[in-house]
């Protein structure tokens, strides 16, 4: 058994990472190619995510300040009381709720709180679920990533391995290029899945400050519909 390390066999081109591709078997290559899809399609969602997610907090910031200035909240809400904000849509349902329940002559003020409060809250999770819409890809990604690498890491392996029994040879280079695609199916595997997770966390919790923010609103606004409410005989 030849236990020799001949290195004009194995150099660092033959090593390198198209050549890990292109000497790879048909299983090992698909297994690169989804996760190196899948890469993409995380750092894609990421980006969008970060600007949509930072436009929507920086709109709905100052949505809020304009409206807690507003000396009439109707004429605002007709004014920008139709944006596609998530403050915006939360006050659109308390608005619109509160015409539903005040427009008989009689008003069930404890009903209306409960419609308004039911309305508002049925917003902020509808906003929430359009917000985090693609969370559960970064999610899925971020999960399954390494364990698809790790597939291809042990179809590399078990190919080296069936090298060195139909070859009778043990060198490196015989078991060297095997191994190192196996290895660099796992490596694009944690590339796809570390950003993925990262992001995950980071956006989530980002969903869940701008969820805060949309109850915090709920809430003053609910209670100037109270006090409205109140005021009325």
């Amino acid at each position: 058994m030849n236990l020799s390390i001949p290195g004009a066999m194995t150099d660092a081109a033959t090593l390198s990472p198209l050549a890990l591709f292109l000497q790879a078997d048909i299983v090992v290559k698909g297994v690169m190619l989804g996760l190196l899809l899948a890469s993409i399609w995380t750092w894609a969602i990421i980006i969008a995510f970060s600007v949509s997610l930072r436009k929507a907090s920086k709109q709905s910031h100052a949505f809020e300040q304009d409206f807690w200035k507003a000396e009439d909240i109707d004429r605002f809400y007709e004014s920008r009381g139709k944006a596609e904000l998530p403050s915006a849509k939360v006050m659109a349902a308390g608005v619109t709720e509160w015409r539903r329940s005040t427009a008989s002559r009689v008003v069930d003020r404890e009903g209306t709180r409960d419609r308004l409060s039911t309305a508002m809250s049925s917003a902020i999770a509808s906003e929430v679920d359009r917000l985090s819409d693609r969370l559960n890809i970064l999610a899925t990604i971020g999960s399954v990533a390494p364990f698809v690498g790790l597939f291809g890491t042990v179809w590399g392996i078990m190919r080296a391995f069936t090298s060195i029994a139909a070859e009778q040879n043990s060198s490196l280079a015989v078991v060297a290029p095997g191994i190192a695609e196996a290895l660099f199916a796992t490596a694009i595997g944690l590339f796809a899945a570390i950003p993925a997770v990262i992001a995950y966390n980071r956006f989530s919790h980002g969903i869940n400050r701008m969820e805060a923010r949309m109850a915090r609103f709920a809430d003053g606004f609910y209670a100037t519909l109270s006090r409205e409410l109140e005021a009325q005989r």
